[in-house]
């Protein structure tokens, strides 16, 4: 069912004033039902913009930012710890195998002085060497975990002095963020407030349509500013602004645009 059918239902216009200014108010001086809709429209596209407004803050893509910086932050903490940790168990476990070299070197030392045939000396001697050579690989070991122990642990030092600094920026963008949605929730819930009211005062049937059409379109309602609907930009025939006007004038002051559908006010 077409808009004016619906809307014809519902209007009584039989005495014919008013018709030129149909679109502004009824003969009573109250807003005409085109004007209505119009108001009705505008507050929902005021809605829509700020539902994309709502998505796309400046505020939560800072928030984002600095949630991330938060986080990689906590994640290079953690496996510093991690690695410190490691390095820790790594020197201690040199320092044992040290230990145990010099042990058994001490006793190789000792049967070297109990041996007079020189082919078991010499065994042992080799058997000393090898030690030796096992001992400096672990000394190494050791050396280079406790200089990047050292290293770690001063790089360490430093990054958790930015600790303050990250919670202090993520506190901030927090805040921001919420005043911003705040802010945009009052404005939407005032615009809720004005669209309950705006559709209280319509005819059902017409606003079956309209709602039809804006989840189609997005926007129900246009204006006929020349021959173009400001709805789709196209521009009508004379006939059918013709046919638009006296549809209009007979009913509510709109009637739907031949070219996308839409609710014209003419």
């Amino acid at each position: 069912m077409s808009l004016m059918s619906d809307a014809a239902d519902a209007h009584d216009d039989s005495d014919g004033s008013g018709d030129s200014e149909a679109a502004e108010q009824e003969s009573d001086g109250a807003p005409s039902p085109a004007a209505r809709f119009l108001a009705l429209q505008t507050i929902d596209t005021e809605s829509d913009q700020l539902a994309t407004r709502l998505e796309r803050l400046e505020e939560r893509v800072a928030r984002a930012d600095a949630a991330a910086a938060m986080a990689e932050w906590e994640r290079t903490l953690e496996a510093g710890d991690n690695r410190m940790a490691e390095l820790a168990t790594a020197i201690e476990d040199a320092e044992r195998v040290g230990e145990g070299h010099a042990a058994q070197k001490a006793r190789f030392e000792e049967q070297l002085k109990t041996i007079i045939a020189p082919r078991e000396a010499e065994a042992l001697m080799h058997e000393i060497e090898t030690l030796d050579e096992q001992r400096d690989v672990n000394e190494t070991g050791e050396l280079e975990a406790l200089e990047e122990q050292s290293s770690l642990d001063d790089a360490l030092v430093a990054h958790r002095a930015a600790e303050q600094g990250h919670r202090e920026a993520l506190a901030v963008a927090n805040a921001a963020l919420a005043a911003a949605v705040a802010e945009i929730t009052a404005a939407q819930e005032q615009l809720d407030g004005g669209r309950a009211d705006a559709r209280a005062v319509l005819d059902e049937a017409a606003l079956r349509t309209y709602d039809r059409i804006r989840a189609h379109l997005g926007v129900a309602v246009a204006v006929l500013q020349g021959k173009m609907c400001t709805g789709c930009h196209l521009d009508l025939s004379a006939a059918e602004i013709d046919t638009a006007r006296e549809t209009a004038a007979a009913g509510t002051g709109l009637a739907d645009c031949p070219q996308c559908g839409r609710m014209l006010v003419t």
